[in-house]
């Protein structure tokens, strides 16, 4: 019996793993197709972007590829998303928590840097920039020792403010990272199902317009690939950290010259897949240990590529039996 559903689970995995068919023949129109990537965090705001009046995400994504279900990590705490969607590894892999992000500075000689290394070794002479409200990221998450340029701000208006200066005073970086923290307060405070929270979602949107205005106005988006990605959602009554689909359903949404217009992910996305999306998009090819992996629906002319659950066999088991969690909260969540 033991042995029947081993082989079962095994086949599901397989299965999961194949089921997006390969890139296509087109798919080189992408690959290294960009000078600058922008990864926009939002911190806690799972979803619900899809519930809140957001112009500015709504003009920028127009014609781009926008996805409410992509899946956060099993657990669905800050550092171990934002260190999978930096890493492109399993938090069980980098096993980076708020505790050891906070205490420890992180350097590029650990076993799973961020793409920041990547692309640095890739491209020593490129701009590398980040700019956090929760410093946790810019100390703990991305490496401290080649030469990317931090900023921390108190507030989310003091990060975007601080951004378009540096955009605005010459700054072009090839990959660049920012994290908005406000949304995650308001959860914790509010719930996600209240109105404060969709409020607050909603002035993330003006921030947002305004960092991306900003690109645009000093020519970065020409050759530019712009993704908004959340690490995790909220229950209803507040806070995060569990299985039901408030809290794993979360947002990826890209727009750039090769995205495909009107595009959504493919079911088995996950927001950990914006690391190998940022280095496919500058031309970089992803470490062989990484189980982000670009996902159909994303970039005109490429069909997509398997999830290697194999090299993430433990991962693959939990997020299957937390799969099976979250459709059973389904109801609640």
């Amino acid at each position: 019996m033991k042995k029947g559903i081993c082989v079962i689970l095994s086949v599901l995995l397989v299965v999961l793993g194949v089921l997006p068919a390969f890139a296509s023949g087109e798919e080189a129109d992408s690959f290294g197709a960009y000078k600058h990537v922008f990864i926009i965090g939002v911190d806690g705001a799972g979803r619900f972007f899809r519930d809140a009046e957001t112009p500015n995400f709504d003009r920028i994504f127009e014609n781009g590829a926008v996805d409410y279900t992509a899946r956060a990590e099993t657990i669905t705490v800050s550092a171990q998303n934002w260190g999978s969607i930096l890493t492109g590894v399993s938090y069980l892999k980098h096993g980076l928590t708020n505790d050891i992000t906070g205490a420890k500075e992180r350097s590029s000689d650990t076993k799973y840097p961020s793409v920041f290394t990547y692309v640095h070794h890739a491209m020593p002479n490129a701009e590398l920039a980040s700019f956090c409200n929760w410093d946790n990221i810019n100390y703990g998450i991305i490496e401290n020792d080649i030469g990317v340029h931090k900023e921390h701000r108190g507030s989310d208006e003091e990060v975007a403010d601080a951004i378009c200066d540096y955009f605005n005073g010459g700054g072009a970086p090839a990959l660049f990272f920012l994290q908005f923290d406000g949304v995650d307060h308001v959860g914790h405070d509010k719930g996600s199902a209240s109105s404060e929270y969709i409020r607050q979602i909603e002035s993330v949107d003006q921030l947002i317009g305004q960092v991306y205005d900003a690109a645009a106005a000093n020519g970065l988006m020409e050759d530019g690939l712009f993704i908004v990605v959340a690490d995790h959602g909220h229950t209803r009554a507040g806070g995060h950290g569990g299985v039901t689909k408030r809290e794993t359903d979360v947002t990826v949404a890209a727009a750039g010259k090769t995205v495909k217009k009107g595009g959504k992910l493919d079911s088995i996305a996950r927001n950990r897949d914006v690391a190998a999306i940022a280095l496919y998009a500058l031309g970089i090819e992803r470490p062989d240990h990484m189980t982000s992996r670009v996902p159909s629906g994303l970039f005109s002319g490429v069909i997509g590529e398997p999830r290697p659950t194999y090299k993430d066999l433990a991962d693959a088991f939990v997020s299957f039996f937390c799969g099976i969690a979250t459709f059973f909260t389904g109801i609640a969540g």
